[in-house]
């Protein structure tokens, strides 16, 4: 994300019998990449193996499509946003002691506000597929979505109108590579694609791709859990992924169509 700073950058000027507002030359050679803050961007890539979730607010077009959307959408990011930090810090703690926390998985290391999604980088290098760090990944970022419609969403409706009614889950397990400085001020990767697409399927808020995930990562909680086949738009044809049991009970006949075993 770049913001191109417009202060003092224009000037009236009379050409002729016309008089024009011009953009000062300075200001002008001033719009180019750099403003995007992703330091030099020609340097080699890092790539790092990864999980990703791709968050989205089911409605948030619609909710800020609203007269009083310069009160409102600020109100609701500011206690949505402060909510979501601390719900990623309460499903990775597993036990607190006096000299810190014990988690059950690394913090993200990678966090990206997309206006109505976030998108949330873990680091899996020299994690195996069949590892309970993953499982423990996936049940967490469940439990934000779950959390979203049982907790916040009935205690922001105190305060606003008609919130965005669902928090939408897509996860996907892949490399990525970094945009940027070595420390990597973005990110770009297949992976990222994927699962920005699974939070969007029909009928459903949470999905995951099997791709490099087996059910022993999280064997305990895999009955939740069903495996269909999908198409994913611009990923592939026959995607295996896992969605919530519950959730594909109560699709329609027409949507249970897009979902294949």
């Amino acid at each position: 994300m770049g913001i191109f700073k417009l202060n003092d950058a224009y000037i009236s000027a009379e050409k002729g019998r016309k008089e024009y507002r011009l953009i000062k030359k300075e200001k002008w050679g001033e719009f180019k990449s750099d403003i995007l803050g992703l330091g030099t961007i020609g340097i080699r890539t890092i790539q790092k193996s990864v999980v990703c979730a791709f968050f989205d607010l089911q409605g948030f077009s619609k909710f800020c499509n609203k007269e009083d959307s310069g009160q409102i959408i600020p109100k609701f990011l500011n206690k949505y946003l402060d909510w979501f930090f601390h719900q990623i810090l309460e499903e990775t703690k597993c036990k607190e002691y006096n000299e810190g926390i014990a988690t059950y998985h690394d913090l993200p290391f990678f966090v990206k506000f997309l206006g109505d999604g976030l998108m949330i980088l873990w680091d899996i290098s020299d994690i195996d597929e069949s590892s309970k760090i993953l499982g423990n990944i996936i049940l967490s970022t469940l439990g934000i979505t779950e959390k979203y419609s049982n907790i916040f969403l009935p205690d922001i409706r105190n305060e606003v109108g008609n919130p965005p009614s669902k928090l939408r889950c897509g996860i996907a397990k892949g490399s990525v590579y970094s945009v940027g400085n070595n420390d990597g001020q973005d990110f770009v990767g297949t992976c990222i694609n994927k699962a920005s697409r699974l939070q969007n399927l029909p009928g459903i808020t949470f999905a995951f791709s099997n791709v490099g995930i087996t059910g022993e990562a999280f064997k305990s909680d895999e009955e939740r859990f069903i495996k269909k086949h999908v198409d994913v738009r611009g990923i592939g044809e026959d995607e295996l992924i896992s969605i919530l049991k519950n959730e594909y009970d109560n699709l329609d006949r027409e949507q249970k169509k897009t979902y294949t075993d």
